[in-house]
């Protein structure tokens, strides 16, 4: 009991500290609420001071809650003076472009960034409203920036905030110019985070620039320009955004590029912070596209298309003669539009990650064009082939695109619908569809059937047991055929590889939720042409092997 007490009064101090120097008062009265209920709160009290939100090469992303674990203004302070600071040290000029989207504490956390940074006298260009990911990303481009912040939590519950980091030109180097950091800069500034000093000291100067929406008019201008002008236009889509920012900029996309203007989910069509028609706001969650759909089918479209709530994904729903309407797997999405860049005659690197199905190799090796493959995350696809040949084009499975490097070198959720669209549009007017497209894909390359076995945890260890359960008892076989390569990619990432003749799986723990995460991949033949009995077989095949997996990863 003693000990127990002893823990209380040391987490009790920890917080009177922070409460000393926190700059919010709405902040400083929820901690001091939860100081006022111990004994009984002190689990909660010790979960917000377990340890500092780490920034890592995704940034910063947490709980919306006062305390070092959790987003705050005290925390983001603390972040926008670390990340200025380390901007000074390495020699960077130029501004510091911040945007945000419409999430509880977004624009609060981009306007103190801006303050920071003009208190350390370097010029802040601020985003004129919440606006979707891909416009930071193509701002800090645009005007030079030296770095970019984006205030977003991306798809994650709405209780959680986020902040990520771009470097510009001058200290991402080419390849990294307008792209998310990678090692050693976000060792480097977290560590500039950790020194910094009391937050009272922290110089806070005037807002900065707030950009107009000239900025956004030229994102959708350069957006449109990545398709053909003179392509086929008639088609029909219906939109949602998903309560987040995308809306007013896709259709703003699609109207300069002369479809006509998607419906939107009129429920899901404004921002809100409370994604109120969503139990989680990621178009891949089950029933998160479900009024999409039902658009859909009212008003005859041709296809549905769904943003993530800042539209860095795209997710494409296609109607289906005897399925009805079927979401399409990221890898089909991802294959479909290499396919079209690669027949419209683009040239140049295409890339993917570990994670990804197989089959973009297959079709750039039997193309005679270069092929890469990264770890998982855009600021790794981005970076793809070491300069060796322009990147063209980047996808990675968990719906994420890059259609246009030069644009947006990161993945964008507007310039892939627009992209996606071209391609409906063209094979509508010849009679035929998406699905026809990849049934063609399968007959040349055979059936990529690919899927995931991801599993949501309270509790991490979780994720640490199986992993280390899969490390020390490794299967040796896999839907009855030998595994004959296995992969650890410790201490680089914490990923294991496992293939065999036909079949592939790739286990890694979620960088950015709770999840163990487990890719599958099937490869199956078409025998005479009989794309349906191959589709078959490799689902059939993939079943079975998220069973093996499962209890190999005992879970």
């Amino acid at each position: 009991m003693a000990a127990d007490s002893t823990d209380i009064d040391d987490i009790r101090e920890q917080a009177r500290r922070w409460l000393a120097d926190d700059p919010d008062p709405a902040s400083r009265d929820e901690l001091t609420a939860v100081l006022d209920g111990l004994p009984a709160s002190a689990p909660e009290l010790a979960d917000r001071f377990a340890g500092p939100l780490t920034f890592g090469t995704a940034g910063l992303r947490g709980p919306l809650r006062a305390g070092p674990n959790g987003m705050n203004l005290a925390v983001v302070t603390q972040a926008a003076a670390g990340l200025v600071g380390w901007l000074a040290a390495q020699g960077g000029t130029g501004p510091l472009v911040i945007g945000y989207d419409a999430r509880h504490g977004s624009k609060q956390f981009a306007e103190r960034t801006a303050q920071v940074a003009t208190g350390a006298g370097r010029p802040a260009l601020l985003l004129p409203r919440p606006l979707p990911t891909p416009v930071l990303a193509y701002a800090v481009r645009q005007l030079g920036g030296v770095a970019g912040v984006m205030v977003t939590a991306s798809h994650n519950p709405p209780q959680d905030n986020g902040y990520k980091v771009y470097l510009g030109a001058e200290l991402g180097g080419e390849l990294g110019a307008g792209a998310q950091i990678v090692p050693p800069a976000d060792a480097g500034i977290e560590a500039a985070i950790r020194s910094v000093g009391p937050l009272t000291q922290v110089p806070l100067g005037p807002p900065g620039q707030v950009l107009g929406d000239d900025l956004v008019a030229s994102y959708v201008e350069r957006a449109t320009a990545v398709i053909d002008p003179d392509g086929p236009r008639d088609l029909s889509v219906a939109y949602t955004p998903l309560h987040g920012v995308g809306a007013a900029v896709l259709t703003a996309a699609f109207a300069r590029a002369g479809f006509p203007v998607p419906g939107v989910v009129p429920d899901q069509a404004e921002p809100d912070p409370a994604f109120p028609t969503v139990s989680f706001p990621n178009p891949e969650e089950p029933g998160a596209v479900d009024r999409l759909v039902a658009l859909a089918d009212a008003t005859g479209a041709d296809l549905a298309i769904a943003n993530d709530p800042d539209a860095d994904r795209c997710a494409v729903v296609v109607r289906e003669e005897r399925q009805g309407w079927r979401m399409l797997r990221g890898d089909e999405v991802g294959v479909l539009l290499a396919d079209h860049l690669m027949r419209r005659g683009v040239t140049g690197l295409y890339a993917t990650t570990i994670v990804s199905s197989s089959l973009l190799r297959a079709m750039c090796a039997a193309r005679g064009l270069p092929y890469d493959e990264t770890l998982t995350g855009f600021k790794w696809i981005v970076r793809a082939g070491g300069g060796s040949a322009p990147l063209v084009f980047g996808y990675e499975e968990a719906l994420g695109y890059c259609v246009a490097p030069g644009h947006v070198r990161d993945k964008d959720g507007i310039t892939a619908a627009l992209t996606v669209a071209e391609l409906a549009a063209g094979l509508k007017a010849q009679g035929r569809t998406l699905t026809d497209r990849l049934d063609e894909l399968a007959a040349e390359f055979g059936v990529h059937h690919t899927d995931q076995l991801s599993v949501r945890v309270d509790d991490l260890r979780v994720i640490t047991d199986a992993m280390a359960r899969i490390r020390a008892a490794t299967p040796t076989s896999l839907l009855g055929q030998p595994v004959d390569s296995v992969r650890d990619l410790l201490p680089e990432s914490d990923v294991v590889i496992l293939r065999t003749a036909s079949a592939r799986v790739v286990i890694r723990p979620s960088g950015t939720e709770p999840k163990l995460k487990a890719y599958l991949e099937v490869v199956e033949p078409v025998a005479d042409g009989d794309v349906a009995a191959a589709r078959s077989r490799a689902g059939a095949a993939v079943a079975r092997l998220r069973a093996e997996v499962g209890a190999a990863l005992g879970i």
